[in-house]
């Protein structure tokens, strides 16, 4: 069986960045981790975690710290068919707990397609760039940009490793790069 999810990143507006994704129901919350860092492009840099709720909602499953986190759950134990039995469940996925990257799990349903690897079926706008701030940084990030004569527009620029010709688009996404990357997980 494989299982279809809607991933949205909270408070992410103009244009909204969400994924549609389709997973074998034996993968890991691990795993699950590692396809929606690519599926989004983001770096795997921080620290994430799946709970039903957000912070402080239980079960957490995540990476154990006994330092931080000693009641989370390993993701690497963990399937995702042990959690998600019906379609319209949801969950959240948040990573970078300073920038606070929200991102919605939704069920939407499960099917006897067979699969050995995930695959993105859909998806929309730009995944933002690691460490801008969180949603507000993002939201002042893209009117820099949308502004070139804003006093932080060149210097927004080459911290994004934007050539002088270059711009950003927050619009930006690719199926077929990005459903290349997803089925190497």
């Amino acid at each position: 069986m494989a299982l279809q999810f809607k991933i949205q990143i909270k408070n992410i507006i103009d244009p909204s960045v969400w994924r549609r994704l389709v997973v074998p129901e034996q993968f890991t919350f691990l795993r699950m981790h590692k396809v929606i860092q690519v599926s989004f492009g983001w770096d795997d840099y921080h620290l994430f975690q799946f709970s039903p709720k957000g912070y402080a909602s239980y079960p957490i499953i995540g990476i154990p710290d006994s330092e931080f986190a000693a009641d989370t759950l390993e993701a690497k134990k963990i399937k995702l068919s042990e959690i998600f039995t019906i379609p319209k469940q949801n969950f959240n996925y948040i990573y970078d707990f300073g920038d606070d990257w929200v991102h919605k799990l939704w069920l939407e349903k499960i099917t006897d397609e067979k699969l050995l690897r995930a695959k993105c079926i859909a998806g929309k706008g730009a995944c933002p760039p690691e460490d801008c701030g969180g949603p507000c940084g993002y939201a002042n990030l893209k009117g820099i940009m949308e502004d070139p004569k804003d006093p932080e527009h060149r210097e927004m620029k080459e911290w994004l490793g934007l050539s002088k010709n270059k711009k950003w688009d927050a619009e930006a996404f690719d199926l077929d790069k990005t459903n290349s990357l997803v089925a190497k997980i």
